[in-house]
Parts: structure tokens; sequence; C-alpha cells
């Protein structure tokens, strides 16, 4: 292993980037970094033992605020966040894959908001540009924190490549060894737990690539059951009964199990938005309803408003 901080000025943000044969991208990351309206940043970038010309492209930058580390063998992505985390010196730790490209204005807007103290990690919103196709699309976010807890027990909520956060968190959290290819939601689940405060910003923080390798993975049952594990612990930990974890079930089965998770989780998680119920419950529902899908929609609809009534918000809106 190689790798050397050039400057010794104490940056505020710690920008860490693991990369693995990406050569592809790997140059318009960094730069999209070095071009920031914001410069008190170290940006650590881990080779993780590619064998392309990763290692090659990234000596191409002679920026004093980029440190290096160089791998013989790869370790694997949980193992090399964790190692950037352990490296960063900045009071905030800002993420970004080496496949996407950061907006130039995003470490600034990130940083504002965090030294307000309303929250300790943010996401935001970002462009998904899908590689084969070409098209870019505008991600939908929930942006409070009760929307944002509420979500972690249907999906990922916040863009692990868009998310800064205050440095103690990550360090007192590594990632989860074991939880690859889950590990980001793994993560905010176990931070939501411990009490932490989310927010995701609706500026657009970053563009965020989608290709095939990272559909394969998503699809890939290990991660799946990964997933699956992880929100079974999270719902345990609010204190919700694994019996009731949203999945398709019929309108009897959704009386029996849906409607009452739903009471319950806006019980545990105070001012969750109608929006955010109403993607919620959707998981309870089946696809595909038919001539019956206006009266699907209407079901969804009345139990959000209940349960946000319930919960003590009647917003529609995070």
């Amino acid at each position: 292993m190689t790798g050397k901080i050039i400057s010794s000025e104490e940056p505020i943000v710690s920008v860490l980037m693991p990369a693995y044969n990406a050569e592809k991208h790997i140059a318009h990351a960094i730069e999209s970094i070095l071009l920031q309206s914001f410069t008190n940043f170290e940006l650590i970038v881990l080779n993780d033992g590619s064998t392309d010309e990763t290692s090659q492209i990234i000596d191409q930058f002679k920026d004093v605020r980029i440190c290096k580390v160089d791998l013989s063998h790869n370790q694997g992505l949980v193992k090399a966040r964790n190692q950037l985390v352990g490296m960063a010196r900045g009071r905030y730790i800002a993420f970004l894959d080496s496949d996407d490209i950061a907006m130039p204005n995003r470490l600034q807007v990130q940083v504002d908001f965090l030294e307000s103290g309303k929250a300790d990690i943010c996401g935001g919103a970002h462009y998904s540009l899908y590689e084969t196709s070409g098209k870019l699309k505008l991600s939908k976010q929930r942006y409070s924190d009760p929307d944002i807890r509420a979500l972690i027990t249907v999906c990922s909520p916040l863009c692990n490549p868009a998310v800064m956060g205050r440095a103690e968190v990550f360090k007192k959290h590594p990632y989860q060894t074991g939880k690859d290819y889950a590990e980001d939601y793994s993560l905010w689940a176990e931070l939501a737990l411990a009490g932490y405060c989310f927010a995701n910003l609706k500026e657009r923080l970053i563009t965020y690539r989608i290709h095939a390798s990272q559909i394969s993975q998503a699809q890939n049952p290990g991660a799946k059951l990964i997933f699956s594990q992880s929100r079974m612990e999270y719902l345990e930990g609010l204190g919700i009964s694994r019996e009731y974890c949203p999945r398709p079930l019929t309108l009897l089965k959704r009386l029996q199990y849906a409607i009452p998770f739903m009471l319950k989780l806006n019980q545990k998680i105070r001012r969750v938005s109608v929006g955010a119920n109403y993607e919620i419950y959707g998981r309870f529902q089946f696809r595909g309803n038919g001539v019956l899908t206006p009266l699907v929609r209407l079901e969804r609809f009345l139990v959000s408003v209940l349960v946000s009534i319930k919960g003590g918000s009647l917003s529609i809106r995070a």
C-alpha cells in the first residue's frame, strides 16, 4: 500500500473516493471535486487493487489536496470505505464514487447546511444517468428527518455518493463487514436507531451513473438477503414485530397487518408526511390492479392521511 497527504492544512471536508477498475469515469469524478466552489477539502482516492489504468489516471492529477492510496490487492468496497473513513482528517466526510460527478457547488451547499446544526447526515437530490440509454432522470426524494427514518422500512432513502456528514459519526459507526451491496442501507438503519438526524437537500448535488454492473449487484440474491436482514433489524429496533414487514398482501391481510404497521410506525416516528406514508403503504399493495387501480390508490391515500393525522402531521410534502 502506498499513500501520502501532501498538504498539511487541516481540511474542513474529507471527500472519500474508492476506485476499482474505474478507468472509464474516474477522471471526470476527480475533476468534479477539484472544480468545487468550496476549496478547503482533501480528496482521498483509494485505488483498490485495480487491474486497468485507474492508478495511472489518478497519477495525472497533481493537486496538493489529493491523497492517493494504492492497494496491490482488491479488498472489497466495505473495507475500502472504512479505510478511507479512518484516514479522513476533515470535520465532515463527503462520499463520491469514482463513476459519479459532483455539481460545482455541492460541497459548499452541504457544509453550509451542516454548519447550521440541523442534521448530522445530509444527502440530496440528484440526477440519475442511465449509461446504456443516455437518459437523465431527476431523483424523487423525501427531505425531512421523519420521512427518511420512516422510508428506511422499505428502501434506502439516501443516495450514498451524495452524502456528507459529521466525521465522528462515520468513525464511530463504520460500514458493516458482510453487508456488501447493501452496506449503505445497513448503515442508515444503524444510524437512525442510534438517534442521528438526517436530511436530504432539495438542491441536486451529483450525477449518479447507473450501469449494468450496479443493476446486477442490486438484483443479486445475496444483496437482497442482506437488505432484508437489515430491514428486519431496523423494524425490531423500532419495536415493530417482523410479522408486520411491508410486502404485498391481499385486502383482508392489509387490514390485519398493513394498517396496524402504519399506525405503529407513525407512533414511533412522529410527523411523517402523507407523501412518505403513501409510498410506504404502496409496498403492501399489489401492482397491476387493472380497473381496480383507482380504488387501490384511493385506499392508499385515505390510509396515508389517517396515519399522518395520528402521527401529528397533515403535510403532503416532506
